[in-house]
């Protein structure tokens, strides 16, 4: 009978573990073991979710929840009071009750707090003690999980668990509901809130509120609310603001990123200590602002910072870091510190030196900014302050330079030649005040070689840097003992033209075909100064410079040919239309004819005559466009096309279809006035106005392509040889 009784009690717990999803499986009865002894505790909890950012003094945080208790032998209808031979009893009894459970559990599951409490007599957890440490590292799905537990045989146990959980979410609690306020009064900047809640809790003034164990001062600096971090240092003591989060970050270095130069005095003011600490990236604030480039905060977190207190790798980073983000000005003073940072190298064997030659548009050509220039800036906020930084990087540039030349011939020699990247780098971007400034200032530059036997023109010629290229006519004859050189895989100076240009420097034009013109242009050009013989002359895989040049350019011809085809196909298609409107505009004159002459009945008016110029100009320019595109489409498209011929016939064509465009607009105007005039004079006033919007329209969006296309092609000759003389 006993077994009996066990096997079924047992079916059912099973069974209750298995269609209730909110009760977890209750623990396995031993044999031998008295089920009736074994109580299966429910617990669900409901926690508190309303919370007040304003806390009354000796406010309590409550939060209920209950637990009921299901005994087994409810379930099975007392299994002892069952004789052993009634087994339909027994299965009845049974089936009814796995009939009802889903429904109790699905009512348990809905019931509210305060249903809940009234229909079991659960435990209430009190937490309104005071706070003694807020955790902020709980998940918040902690806080709402729905737990079913077993409740364990031994007392103890049970003693032990039922007193840790509530901590737990005790803390959890207290983050929800005095931390998140006061983190969304810093962000907001919120300081009557704040100072409601620090009222009742003074001390949370100290403790993290984020998971990255933030304070109040981290989150309200990092915000950038100057008030709200005035009066919060107003109750916060020296040591206070020393706190750091998990990143070793101190509030100085979030208000030194903000660069909101009165909150980082008003700290400092507090403790003068703040700007030595570093966080666990070894940064100080100095350097977290350098960083991020703000200026006023550099200038004034260097003036409080005691210069024993830096390295000199963090004098090499804080310099580094002031010219990356365009801080010339304080660069100049850090330098005028410590001069021995001009030679310094950081990890990477670089210097300062080596920043700026990869700033070619940061340079300027002039050390000192034009006096009108000056007071302009001035005066209007400066409206001139990108000339005044150029000027600032050139002074920069020469006061390194000066201090580097200086340097043992051993020694400038590491620095500057043996494959440096100094010179090569500036002569890659195109950076040619940078080199303008050394040259002319170290001749002997010239003739350094970049680990692939390189100068400094046949990098400028791989690159496309026309700019540095042209400094080679400054040099004489020199151009020619230089144009000899030949890299460790014999490629003289015209097999480097022969390679395709890099993306960036391809793309400075527009269109395929113009971007095979400028790769022409650069191959004749070199072609001019290098002996006669290099043109034949094979490179370590075989190819003369013309056969590299073919092999390279391949795509971009075919690319080049569609792309001249497209548009003339289109704009051709524009020539006809108009064509056939202003050939039939002539036959329709505004006004008809006079039915006895014959002839139009305005010929006398000046409107008539500006009709009929303007309708013939636009048949003939759209006739004369309809040609050039056609040609276009007949050309044979070989390499030598897209040097002169292509690119005029287009531009003739864009010229010829703008004239008929014209053309046809100041007819159509003219029509119109002569058919309104004698009424309503207003209507001939506004379309003339509005003829001019499709002109303006046509001008600016073809005003790049046409300048590039002219620019190429006639006046290929300013694109080489500078207008002056720069370099000596």
């Amino acid at each position: 009978m006993e077994e009996v009784e066990r096997s079924q009690k047992s079916d059912v717990s099973l069974t209750l573990a298995r269609t209730c999803p909110r009760m977890s499986n209750p623990q396995q009865v031993s044999s031998g073991q008295d089920i009736n002894q074994q109580r299966f505790s429910l617990l669900r909890s409901f926690p508190t979710t309303a919370y007040s950012s304003h806390l009354d003094q000796g406010a309590t945080l409550q939060r209920q929840s209950f637990a009921f208790n299901v005994e087994p032998s409810t379930f099975t209808s007392n299994m002892r009071g069952v004789e052993p031979g009634d087994a339909g009893l027994q299965a009845a009894l049974r089936l009814l009750f796995l009939k009802a459970q889903p429904f109790l559990c699905s009512l348990l599951g809905n019931l509210s707090e305060s249903e809940a409490a009234r229909l079991f007599q659960g435990t209430n957890f009190d937490t309104s003690q005071r706070i003694t440490h807020l955790d902020a590292g709980t998940s918040q799905e902690e806080s709402v999980q729905t737990d079913v537990a077993v409740e364990p045989s031994s007392g103890e146990s049970a003693a032990n668990e039922a007193q840790i959980q509530p901590n737990e979410r005790e803390r959890r609690f207290q983050y929800l509901a005095l931390c998140v306020p006061l983190y969304q009064a810093a962000l907001r900047g919120d300081w009557q809130a704040a100072k409601d809640l620090l009222q009742n809790y003074p001390d949370m003034v100290r403790y993290p509120i984020t998971e990255e164990q933030m304070t109040a001062l981290h989150v309200a600096a990092a915000a950038k609310h100057t008030t709200f971090v005035k009066e919060l240092l107003k109750v916060m003591t020296r040591d206070d603001l020393a706190l750091q989060n998990t990143d070793g970050n101190t509030a100085l270095c979030f208000a030194a990123a903000s660069g909101i130069v009165v909150i980082s005095e008003e700290m400092v003011k507090m403790n003068e200590n703040l700007p030595c600490i570093r966080n666990r990236q070894g940064l100080a604030p100095l350097l977290v602002a350098g960083s991020l480039g703000h200026r006023g905060m550099v200038l004034y977190l260097f003036s409080v910072t005691p210069a024993e207190q830096l390295t000199a790798n963090e004098y090499i980073e804080l310099l580094a870091a002031t010219i990356s983000t365009d801080m010339y000005d304080v660069a100049l003073q850090i330098l005028e510190k410590a001069r021995a940072l001009a030679i310094a190298q950081d990890g990477y064997w670089k210097t300062a030196l080596h920043e700026l030659a990869k700033k070619p548009s940061a340079i300027g050509s002039k050390s000192q900014l034009q006096w009108w220039k000056t007071c302009l800036n001035s005066w209007f906020n400066g409206i001139y302050n990108k000339a005044l930084m150029q000027t600032l990087a050139c002074q920069l540039v020469e006061s390194l330079w000066k201090e580097v030349r200086l340097l043992p011939d051993r020694q400038f020699s590491n620095l500057v030649g043996n494959h440096s990247s100094l010179l090569f780098d500036a002569a890659e971007l195109g950076n040619v005040e940078f080199l303008i400034i050394l040259v002319r200032s170290y001749p002997d530059l010239m003739w350094k070689l970049d680990k692939h036997n390189r100068s400094l023109f046949h990098v400028a010629v791989s690159f496309r840097q026309e700019k540095v290229y042209n400094l080679i006519y400054e040099v004489g004859s020199i151009k020619y003992l230089i144009s000899t050189c030949v890299d460790k895989y014999n490629n003289n100076m015209l097999h480097l033209a022969g390679r395709i240009a890099p993306l960036d420097r391809l793309n400075i034009v527009s269109g395929a075909a113009l971007q095979m013109q400028r790769e022409l242009l650069w191959f004749k050009e070199i072609e001019k100064i290098v002996p006669p013989q290099y043109s034949k002359m094979r490179n370590s895989k075989g190819e003369t410079p013309k056969d590299l040049f073919t092999k390279t350019h391949a795509d971009l011809l075919k690319a080049g040919e569609k792309w001249m085809k497209d548009t003339a196909n289109s704009c051709m298609l524009v020539a006809t239309l108009i064509a056939t409107v202003v050939f039939a505009a002539v036959f329709t004159v505004p006004g008809g004819n006079n039915q006895e002459k014959g002839t139009p009945i305005f010929l006398e008016s000046n409107w008539f005559m500006v009709f009929f110029l303007s309708d013939a100009m636009a048949l003939i320019s759209s006739s004369t466009s309809i040609l050039m595109f056609l040609s276009i489409l007949t050309s044979r498209y070989t390499e030598n096309d897209f040097l002169k011929s292509l690119p005029a016939r287009l531009v003739f064509g864009l010229t010829s279809l703008f004239i008929s465009i014209v053309g046809m607009v100041v007819a159509f105007s003219a029509a119109c006035s002569l058919a309104y005039k004698s009424k309503t004079a207003w209507v001939p006033t506004i379309i003339i106005a509005s003829a001019g919007v499709p002109i303006i329209l046509f001008v600016v969006l073809h005003h790049d392509l046409w300048i590039d296309i002219i620019r190429s092609t006639y006046w290929s000759g300013s694109l080489f040889r500078p207008p002056k003389q720069r370099l000596f």
